[in-house]
């Protein structure tokens, strides 16, 4: 079940320095692939066993969550593996702007929040200057992937990716949607999801040469498209919804 966390509850809105490469991984200067929203974690334990020629780093707002997947990263001896608690759209900006040139191999963001109420939808996690950090970070032919069991949710998604102008999709990949994984590993999510018999929604994104577009290019797409409005604190007191 989904655990929601309000992002702009104003414990949320504090930024959190995150450290530099080389207090994370054993080899800091392999490959970096970045797991936005990373959970439980058990996802990226598989991968980085599966993949131990990259780092993989995942970013959750859930310190429960994060404390557990940091237990189990130690006990398993995992040097190419990282979580950290972080509110994407607060503190990882900063962070992807000062990664090394070329070092950022691939972001995912899988099954987020939905945020269903329209007045929620500033909660949602690809917001305007998420994308753009995203965007400027990944080199050409770099990839960003994306998937959700809510098309409500995926589908502004992929307008505001698209509107960007500066991701493709492999011109082999079937459209709307992506009928596999690319990822040798599923997270629990998307487990649950199929085992349901119910459908996953997934696009694989490669950059493209265009220049990532300007800031406030990407928030006036964001504005033409209602359900990706940017993100605002108007609602910063607003108290975080229980867990269902």
């Amino acid at each position: 079940m989904r655990q929601h966390v309000n992002p702009l509850s104003r414990r949320h809105l504090l930024p959190r320095p995150l450290p530099p490469l080389n207090e994370l991984f054993a080899d800091p200067a392999l490959p970096l692939r970045l797991d936005i929203g990373s959970a439980r974690g058990r996802f990226l334990q598989a991968l980085a066993q599966a993949d131990p020629g990259c780092n993989h780093l995942g970013i959750e707002i859930r310190r429960p969550l994060v404390e557990a997947a940091e237990a189990d990263r130690k006990a398993l001896g995992l040097s190419n593996l990282h979580y950290l608690l972080c509110n994407a759209n607060v503190s990882l900006q900063d962070w992807l702007r000062a990664l090394p040139e070329g070092r950022l191999e691939r972001v995912t963001i899988q099954f987020p929040d939905p945020w269903f109420k329209t007045k929620h939808h500033k909660r949602r996690v690809l917001q305007p200057a998420l994308l753009h950090a995203i965007a400027a970070a990944l080199a050409p032919g770099r990839e960003l992937f994306i998937q959700s069991d809510v098309l409500a949710v995926i589908e502004p998604m992929v307008a505001l990716i698209e509107a960007s102008a500066c991701f493709s999709r492999p011109p082999q990949d079937r459209r709307p949607w992506r009928d596999h994984n690319p990822l040798p590993v599923p997270t629990e999510r998307e487990r649950l999801v199929l085992e349901q018999g119910l459908p996953v929604y997934r696009v694989l994104y490669q950059r493209a040469l265009t220049p990532a577009p300007g800031l406030e290019e990407l928030v006036a797409l964001a504005a033409d498209n209602p359900a990706t409005e940017p993100v605002s604190t108007t609602d910063s007191c607003a108290a975080e919804p229980p867990a269902p």
